[in-house]
């Protein structure tokens, strides 16, 4: 038997009026000894509306009923508050991720990451700016506002291996995030199971991912985001109509199609030839330049959606002064002492340089 001030919105209600149980939605007093009850049905989820006079409110029955309760436990509720706050904060605050991350971000740094990068939909970005204009802080405030944001989880970051703690250190700093180095040790005592998969936040070196069978564990390892340090080692060459891949860049093709976001840092993108970074060009949008003619009038227009690069003198701190000194390059003369052995050191190191060290960078 239900009274009128027990029918309130939530209370799940049954009787000869309805043909199942009902999710009240509203009630509305009609006047005139009657009452309009609208409510939801739990099985068909159809609409009821009956109007019923409030004599026959008796036949109606309350099956469960809302009830506000204040036994609970502060601290969870407390949490579960701020949790929520967390959740939706990025929405009213547009640099989110700088407020929660242990970093002064330069004007340079926010503007690379919220009106440039973040203004894609689908994040597929080179930032080539000089060295020295923070490249790795740019690359932690997108992983964090990415990840406030509900749209990233799983996260690899892959770096030449000398600089795998340096990352390690600097995210864990700056940003709170904790990232585990996937190595050749780490990849033997995961005997049987696929570490790649286990690990939502991993940081592997260049080199080690190009292996073979390193790249076979990884070729159906699906990621959120991916960010890779001195990208441009991923390089391939064009002669005529053939095309050498390095290792390197066929692990970009791999990472690629295995990512959802996919963000390259390089102070030196360019080599000085078109095709070249074309191709390179082709592991963030396959095909998006389908032509170096292509490449060359978006890079002078200044309208391209896949990169960024700003010079040492380009970059200023937030009173508006220049970062770094104007650079003055000038060629010194100076005479090579009268000790012989000076002379054969010089010639030994021009042979290098000239012989073995390119040798080596082809």
């Amino acid at each position: 038997m239900a009274e009128l001030e027990q029918l309130r919105e939530d209370t799940v209600i049954q009787g000869p009026f309805f043909d199942e149980r009902v999710r009240i939605i509203a009630v509305r007093n009609l006047g005139d000894g009657q009452v309009n009850i609208i409510g939801e049905g739990l099985k068909t989820h159809a609409v009821h509306r009956p109007v019923i006079p409030l004599s026959e409110l008796e036949k109606i029955e309350v099956v469960s009923q809302r009830s506000l309760r204040f036994d609970g436990d502060p601290e969870a509720f407390f949490l579960f508050m701020e949790a929520q706050r967390m959740r939706n904060a990025y929405q009213f605050d547009p640099l989110y991720a700088v407020n929660v991350s242990m970093v002064d971000p330069l004007p340079h740094q926010i503007e690379a990451v919220y009106h440039y990068i973040l203004k894609n939909p689908g994040i597929r970005f080179l930032l080539a700016d000089d060295p020295g204009a923070g490249k790795t802080i740019m690359a932690g405030l997108l992983l964090k506002e990415l990840k406030y944001r509900g749209l990233v989880e799983r996260t690899l970051i892959v770096v030449p291996g000398h600089l795998k703690d340096q990352w390690v250190r600097e995210l864990k700093e700056k940003f709170s995030e904790t990232f585990r180095v996937v190595d050749r040790p780490a990849l033997d005592s995961s005997w049987g199971r696929n570490v790649w998969t286990e690990e939502n936040q991993a940081i592997a070196s260049m080199d080690f991912c190009k292996q073979d069978e390193v790249m076979y564990t990884l070729q159906d390892v699906p990621w959120d985001l991916v960010i890779v340090d001195e990208a441009h080692k991923m390089s391939a060459y064009r002669y005529g109509e053939k095309t050498d891949k390095t290792r390197r860049y066929r692990l970009g093709e791999l990472l690629s199609k295995n990512s959802r976001y996919l963000l390259f840092l390089t102070a030196t993108p360019h080599r000085g030839d078109p095709e070249n970074f074309r191709l390179f060009l082709d592991l963030l949008e396959p095909g998006f330049f389908s032509s170096t003619e292509m490449l060359s009038e978006s890079i002078r227009e200044k309208d391209n959606p896949l990169f960024l690069r700003r010079l040492k003198e380009d970059l200023k701190n937030i009173d508006g002064r220049p970062l770094f000194l104007p650079r003055h390059v000038r060629t010194v003369k100076y005479r090579i002492g009268e000790n012989p052995e000076e002379f054969e050191l010089y010639n030994e190191v021009t042979r290098y340089v000239r012989y073995h060290y390119n040798k080596a960078l082809q």
